[in-house]
């Protein structure tokens, strides 16, 4: 079996106390049923106070927020649980996150989430997609389309190669992505592979794109769910941002790292590359500081399975999804 690891992987160690937008604000923290099990049998303060914040539902346990927080966050910023027991006590949310593990049966990819601020810094700032591939003893026999994953794994490589274009201004690389997306959902269909012709191609979409407010998007995202103010004031009152076009090529390449395999799972990935560019075009039509908007993006709509389902929904039915409005904001991005 095969692992791989981007290259920001292993430089992530969280910040702690001056963490910005500790992973202790707002989430309920799910709880593995061996921690929880732990947990209820500790005894003293810290066990009685374990069992008051600790409940089941039909998703398994939490442990609930209290005034927004995570109940044992301390003022220093750092966690009860850990400062007393040590790091081998903590429930597996807390422990792996933000790391992610996606895990196809006979290969696996490790990543980081852009909700954290420090792994958002690592992963805007990684100016190329460079991994490593580690081979490990065990895996399963994968349920899935084998064929169909070598196409995805194929195409994915070639998406990667577009968005490692500096030479062409941001816009085009962005637009050469969507374009993409449907010739490779072609031979995800079982179409032949065939020549993608960039010039021509950005021809094409020149005379596709229909300008439009990038406003209608905002507002789409304002009646998803909400979970913290920050975000709700952000996507009303857009702010002038600063970026590097270096930062939005890297916030693609994770969403293509994160995403286009996915569609393994019912054959859609048109859906998941608009999402992808979708959240390229948010984070920078929001502005402010990229770190912050592009992490606080992901916590709103990457941590919230229903955001995204709703955005995988939207990317045929929602008039702000069209390719012609896409087209438009990317090109003039």
């Amino acid at each position: 079996m095969e692992i791989t690891t981007p290259s920001y992987y292993h430089q992530f160690k969280c910040i702690a106390g001056i963490c910005p937008d500790s992973c202790c604000k707002e989430w309920d923290v799910q709880v593995d049923a061996a921690a929880a099990a732990y947990y209820r049998t500790l005894p003293g303060v810290l066990g009685d106070r374990l069992r008051q914040v600790l409940r089941d539902t039909e998703d398994g346990t939490v442990m609930v927020t209290e005034d927004g927080r995570c109940p044992m966050w301390r003022q220093d910023g750092l966690c009860r649980i850990q400062a007393e027991l040590g790091e081998e006590a903590l429930c597996r949310t807390c422990r792996e996150f933000p790391r992610l593990i996606h895990d196809f049966g006979n290969f696996a990819e490790r990543q980081l989430e852009l909700s954290c601020p420090e792994a958002a810094r690592l992963i805007l700032d990684d100016t190329a997609a460079q991994f490593t591939v580690q081979q490990v003893s065990g895996g399963e026999t994968p349920e899935y389309d084998q064929e169909a994953m070598d196409v995805l794994r194929r195409t994915r490589d070639t998406a990667f190669s577009i968005l490692s274009d500096t030479d062409r201004p941001v816009g085009e690389v962005l637009t050469l992505l969507l374009m993409y997306g449907y010739q490779a959902q072609g031979e995800l269909d079982g179409e032949e592979p065939t020549f993608f012709n960039k010039e021509a191609v950005l021809e094409e979409a020149t005379q596709f794109a229909q300008a439009s407010d990038l406003v209608d998007l905002l507002v789409f995202f304002q009646q998803l769910e909400i979970l913290t103010p920050d975000w709700l004031e952000m996507l009303q009152n857009p702010a002038e941002g600063t970026y590097r076009q270096s930062q939005l090529l890297a916030l693609a390449r994770y969403g293509v790292l994160r995403y286009w395999l996915q569609a393994i799972s019912d054959y859609d990935l048109v859906s998941r590359v608009k999402l992808i560019l979708v959240s390229c075009l948010v984070v920078h039509g929001l502005g402010g500081d990229i770190y912050r908007t592009a992490q606080l993006f992901s916590k709103e709509i990457e941590n919230d399975a229903d955001n995204v389902d709703a955005i995988l929904d939207a990317a045929y039915t929602h008039p702000a999804f069209t390719d012609a409005r896409l087209l438009y904001w990317l090109r003039n991005i």
